[in-house]
């Protein structure tokens, strides 16, 4: 509710058009009332006015109406936009931890199905429960006010009615959460199959994926249906209590009103008559009630996660690049088996740092907690002799560029995937001079669009190569002084590698950089290499010290000229 405070003028107009529209059902009672005891009456005159209160009956009844669902549903999709732009927020501020955790097909519904079951309960459903609650409320009101003894039976029923609707709501409620878990799957599977088709496809694996959607589009299938056997139980049955009492009611008012002129019997019957149907919306309506509170649930369990640890409030504008690593230990949350096991590396400003190893011996991990990715549970990291957990972390991120092997673009054009973020407000000029330093200038103006090509989602148009050189030509063009290339030539043939290799080189001069490669005869120039095994360092030095001592690095060396012998070293 407190989402719907910033909307209360549009809220309370819908309110008062839902009061006028409620009050038009008893009016139409009195106006029997009026039109019966006017037939019996010896002047008639008066009987012709009815049809002209009718008419405004009416109008006021639409214009009511149109109020009453206009500002609700101006109110409630207002309330639905505010939602999803904050649980979209929320995802850019979590921790990696948490998308570790989490499948994209379920976040994604999270903002999109769970969401709309939001927007349901938020305009239709309280339409109904504002606008027929409040003409329940006028009936019983007018029923009472005409004989509040025979009035008493609705009230007496009230319990009844609580006891079905309650049990009814739990059990929407419970299926909702199960439907929002299908849809989930569903979104997930099919979000699978679009971003892996290649492989999918090369790997016959068509028909398994069109089980997994048949799976789990049947649970949703399975699930909508018991949603739809609840509602199609409890309504008719409600219909029965609720008629079976105004039957009683009818019965009891031919009995007792013998004192009621026919006018007035005629109101009050048409009064009760009227009952039934918005209590019967109102019922139908807790289906949708309860798909919005569970849809609300979830988003809420969302927005009420923790986002990224952010207490640091140190910022500067320019860092050396001095960084130090000391007793550093890293365990994954949920883990007891440590990463990384007292790490110490001290990198001097401009220095060129390469970290090898087997897979899985802690490099990455090692690399992600520099720009505060995952938070390190002992131990210290330090830029410029300040420990990072100090650091504001968009100053801290803003020291630094990353380039990974799991290159990500967007589907955007070149230039835009280039100055993407922080950078969008770049020259082309010096996006020019970024692709040129990354090797990347001459395949883009052979594009037809050339820096305006679009490149599809994840780059898709493009080949690993050149996803590779956009991806190290915007860490370029951010100029940090801190520069972590994670595996960032993987993706490049031989006469590629060796030209960014020439290219980075003039770049590294005036930063440091940290290199994670599995080719070593790309860190051969480190001025320092660190060997990793197991989340520990087991050797350290630059590349003529380490092959002197005929450890695991020149054996590592060793077995890639045997595999590789065409490589230099």
């Amino acid at each position: 509710m407190e989402y719907v405070l910033p909307y209360w003028k549009p809220f309370a107009i819908s309110l008062i058009g839902f009061l006028i529209f409620a009050a038009t059902q008893p009016a139409l009672a009195a106006l029997m009332e009026y039109l019966v005891d006017s037939l019996q009456a010896e002047q008639r005159t008066e009987i012709y006015w009815v049809p002209l209160a009718t008419i405004c009956i009416v109008f006021f009844r639409g214009v009511g109406s149109f109020l009453g669902s206009y500002y609700i549903a101006k109110v409630a999709n207002n309330v639905v936009h505010n939602l999803r732009c904050e649980i979209f927020n929320k995802y850019s501020t979590l921790p990696n931890s948490y998308f570790d955790d989490q499948n994209s097909g379920h976040l994604l519904s999270r903002v999109t199905y769970n969401v709309q079951q939001v927007t349901s309960a938020a305009t239709d459903a309280i339409k109904v429960v504002v606008r027929e609650g409040l003409t329940v409320i006028g009936l019983l009101a007018y029923l009472m006010y005409m004989n509040w003894a025979l009035s008493l039976i609705f009230i007496a029923i009230a319990p009844i009615i609580g006891l079905l609707v309650n049990y009814a709501g739990k059990r929407f409620k419970a299926i909702s959460k199960r439907i929002q878990t299908s849809m989930g799957d569903i979104t997930h599977v099919s979000s699978e199959l679009i971003n892996n088709y290649r492989v999918v496809r090369s790997f016959g694996g068509e028909e398994y994926e069109k089980g997994r959607f048949k799976e789990a589009s049947f649970s949703n299938f399975k699930q909508a249906m018991k949603m739809v056997q609840t509602g199609a139980i409890n309504t008719p049955v409600l219909q029965l209590i609720v008629s079976s009492a105004l039957a009683l009611m009818i019965y009891l008012a031919l009995l007792l009103m013998t004192d009621a002129s026919p006018g007035e019997f005629v109101a009050y019957i048409t009064a009760a008559g009227l009952m039934p149907k918005p209590i019967r919306q109102l019922s139908e309506v807790n289906a949708n009630i309860q798909k919005g509170l569970a849809g609300a649930e979830s988003i809420f369990e969302v927005l009420d996660t923790k986002t990224e640890p952010d207490n640091g409030d140190y910022a500067v504008d320019n860092v050396k690049g001095h960084i130090e690593i000391k007793s550093l230990n890293f365990a994954y949350s949920g883990t007891e088996n440590a990463v990384l096991k007292n790490i110490n590396v001290d990198i001097k400003p401009g220095m060129m740092v390469a970290l090898v190893g087997k897979s899985g011996s802690g490099k990455t991990t090692l690399a992600n907690l520099i720009p505060r990715f995952y938070v390190h549970q002992e131990g210290s990291i330090l830029l410029d002799g300040v420990d990072i957990n100090d650091y504001t972390l968009k100053n801290l991120r803003h020291h630094i560029s990353l380039v990974t092997q799991s290159v990500t673009l967007f589907n955007d054009t070149i230039a835009n995937n280039i100055a993407y973020g922080a950078l969008r407000d770049t020259s082309l000029e010096k996006i020019k001079q970024s692709a040129k330093d990354a090797n990347a200038l001459e395949f883009i103006e052979q594009l037809s669009h050339g820096f305006d090509t679009m490149v599809g989602e994840n780059g898709v148009k493009l080949s690993g190569g050149q996803r590779q050189r956009i991806a190290i030509a915007r860490a370029l063009l951010k100029n940090a002084p801190c520069l972590i290339l994670d595996e960032a030539t993987s993706a490049l043939d031989t006469e590629s590698e060796q030209k960014i290799q020439d290219a980075l080189e003039v770049v590294m001069k005036n930063r440091t950089t940290l290199v994670i490669a599995h080719r070593l005869s790309t860190i051969e120039k480190a001025d320092l290499i660190i060997v990793l095994d197991k989340g520990t360092i087991i050797e350290a030095g630059d590349h003529n010290s380490l092959l002197s001592q005929h450890g695991n690095y020149a054996k590592l060396l060793q077995t890639q000229l045997h595999k590789h012998p065409k490589l230099n070293v």
